[in-house]
């Protein structure tokens, strides 16, 4: 059985310390309700693909801190080329690939290669050493600890159930407003 969105966060939430924690599309309003500090940056751009860029670019920035990008299996297709700059440019970036085969937030059309794309496989082919994948609740709980520790980077596959019906997320905050708050916070 796999788990839920909601199950996988709250692991995440569970070993997030005090890393910058990047969420898009459908993990933005459980994150949400999960974790509400200046470190969390729910990202909603107009091209799906770029959260790990940008949690690259912050990782790169304040290696002291690190990122963990949340990025769905639709976003992750948008961009496989992402894994190759990753790899190439060891930064302490956790990416979590949670993998639902759908496209939720746009009409739950399932994602091309629903089902047969390998998260895993597509990371370590890019050059990512650390890759980890669970498909369960409890092999995550029993693996996170592992997965989100160390340096980076690191590609985690969640296999996670598919939620239909979903909505296009809002962001918490206005962009600038969460722009300003994460600076801040970059700050101390």
């Amino acid at each position: 059985m796999t788990m839920t969105l909601r199950e996988a966060l709250e692991v995440l939430a569970a070993h997030r310390g005090q890393r910058i924690v990047i969420t898009t599309m459908s993990p933005i309003a459980p994150w949400r309700e999960l974790s509400d500090t200046p470190l969390d940056f729910a990202y909603i751009p107009s091209a799906m693909g770029q959260a790990p860029a940008l949690g690259l670019g912050l990782a790169l920035a304040r290696p002291e801190r690190g990122a963990i990008v949340v990025n769905g299996d639709g976003c992750m297709l948008m961009n496989l080329g992402s894994l190759v700059s990753i790899a190439h440019n060891p930064a302490n970036l956790y990416l979590l690939i949670i993998d639902n085969g759908h496209y939720e937030v746009t009409g739950g059309q399932p994602t091309a290669g629903a089902g047969h794309a390998d998260f895993a496989g597509l990371a370590h082919a890019a050059g990512i050493q650390r890759v980890y994948s669970f498909d369960n609740v409890q092999t995550w709980r029993t693996g996170a600890a592992e997965a989100l520790s160390g340096t980076g980077p690191v590609a985690i596959w969640l296999k996670v159930e598919a939620k239909m019906g979903q909505k296009t997320p809002s962001p918490p905050q206005p962009m600038g407003e969460q722009i300003a708050r994460l600076r801040e916070a970059l700050r101390t």
